[in-house]
């Protein structure tokens, strides 16, 4: 089978940084070869195209051979011009050069603001039927913009041909959070409000915005993050076991648990979220400390905006399961430590046999990049076998192969979704987070300040759950 990957918006960042690389790893495994062809805006020929598809390979797909790298870039085709306009479009698919009963996937990787005029522009072209379509997030830009992009793509394709990606769904600690709950005996009748008494989901960033501050003013940490990667994230951990891996039975039970999620008042924007935003600091990171200017310095910024680089949120996920639980969800730049991870804490024993201190809160952590695992414990001591002390034991996982790029670009091109949102999903996302996003424009929760390096914003401190 040969299968053909047509970029949109193809000498992006996007592209060169994580789809070239992606596809240098799984072009070996794809039978019959794989085909990519590149369209975009920039004055290049073919040939252009070509040399630049190798320069980048050589600077983020250092891990591929040079035989495949040169296979990638030598098969490559350009076509110029306007991504919005129907004769672009149809030049692109043309070029693929697949047969029709075989998969042509048409990625893009371009700002949000085109995917509805790209769509609209595919409804006046003559589609191949194998036709895949890929759009990276933020899949709108509110609810309504959400809504509109999905009646648009529910005319063009069938729901099972639209790949709404999210790159983190493909990560292998995300991924084990399926395996943990529903091929473990031992942790699923521990999985409900009885037992766990709350989850955080956190990805916090020693990185801060500078680089891409003129796009990120325009978007913030909740639209950046929450709205898609972590509440993506709530949905393996809160969800009911489905009848089986098949992509239909994932996606309904991811989308329950979306429903399930209390919208949030005015109240419940004020006492359950914090914003921030980073001012000057110092942070230290892989290649040690760094100075970090205030973000409202960076270029492409415009202070009154009140753009957040910080977000907390914590909600309630309304089932028999889960309910009184909170579900913290967290994500911040230019922060004092890079924390991606998963925390199950379960509450404390019902009767305490042990003199002393309390034993300590058992904690399930699925650590992100690097993938890890650890059990929270707590034992009998070495000295008096009376005492207690607590253990961790700790797994570092397996390195995932391919990496989650190269995993999402397999998925589409065999047509498996079960690593992407399907439309229930994205605009039940919107549903929780608009809410929150015009609370905090009405001044429901101060902005917040901290320094860049910090462990973030003082939060107000909040520890029951509301009626």
């Amino acid at each position: 089978m040969t299968a053909a990957l047509v970029v949109l918006g193809a000498t992006g960042d996007l592209t060169a940084r994580y789809l070239l690389p992606g596809l240098a790893q799984v072009q070996p495994s794809v039978e019959g070869g794989l085909r990519l062809v590149g369209v975009a805006q920039d004055d290049l020929d073919t040939e252009g195209f070509r040399e630049h598809v190798r320069t980048k390979l050589e600077q983020h797909a250092t891990a591929a051979s040079p035989e495949v790298r040169a296979a990638l870039a030598d098969g490559a085709e350009y076509v110029h011009g306007d991504v919005t306009d129907p004769a672009t479009l149809a030049a692109g698919i043309a070029a693929a050069g697949v047969a029709p009963d075989e998969p042509t996937v048409l990625y893009l990787a371009l700002p949000h603001v085109l995917f509805l005029p790209v769509v609209e522009a595919l409804a006046r072209v003559d589609l191949p039927p194998g036709l895949r379509v890929v759009v990276e997030k933020p899949f709108g830009k509110d609810l309504a913009g959400a809504v509109e992009l999905n009646a648009a793509l529910g005319r063009l394709l069938p729901e099972d041909r639209v790949f709404r990606v999210d790159h983190f769904l493909a990560k292998q600690t995300v991924l084990n959070v399926l395996g943990l709950r529903f091929a473990n005996r031992v942790l699923e009748p521990l999985w409900s409000s009885q037992h766990v008494e709350s989850v955080d989901i956190v990805f916090d960033e020693t990185v801060d915005a500078q680089a891409r501050a003129s796009y990120y003013d325009r978007s913030g940490a909740l639209r950046d993050m929450v709205q898609n990667h972590l509440l993506q994230l709530l949905t393996y951990v809160a969800m009911e076991p489905p009848t089986s891996m098949d992509p239909a039975d994932l996606a309904a039970r991811k989308a329950d648990v979306l429903r399930a999620v209390r919208t949030p008042d005015r109240e419940h924007v004020a006492r359950w979220t914090v914003r921030g935003r980073y001012t000057a600091g110092t942070v230290t990171g892989k290649d040690g400390e760094r100075p970090v200017g205030s973000y409202v310095d960076a270029p492409g910024v415009e202070a009154d905006r009140g753009t957040e680089t910080y977000a907390e949120i914590t909600l309630w996920v309304d089932t028999w399961r889960w309910g009184g639980v909170p579900f913290r969800l967290r994500t911040g730049k230019a922060l004092g430590a890079d924390r991606r991870e998963i925390v199950v804490r379960f509450r404390p024993v019902p009767h305490r046999v042990f003199a002393g201190a309390a034993p300590a809160t058992n904690e399930l952590r699925l650590q992100l990049d690097p993938d890890r695992m650890a059990l929270r414990l707590n034992v009998n001591g070495l000295g008096d076998p009376f005492d207690l002390e607590t253990v961790d034991l700790d797994a570092q996982l397996a390195r995932q192969d391919p990496t989650p790029y190269g995993q999402l670009l397999l998925a589409v091109i065999d047509g498996d979704t079960r690593l992407s949102a399907r439309a229930a999903e994205a605009e039940e996302g919107w549903r929780i987070v608009e809410p929150v996003l015009a609370a905090w424009a009405a001044g429901a929760s101060p902005l917040r300040d901290y320094a860049a390096g910090s462990d973030g914003p003082d939060a107000p401190t909040t520890s029951s759950a509301p009626v």
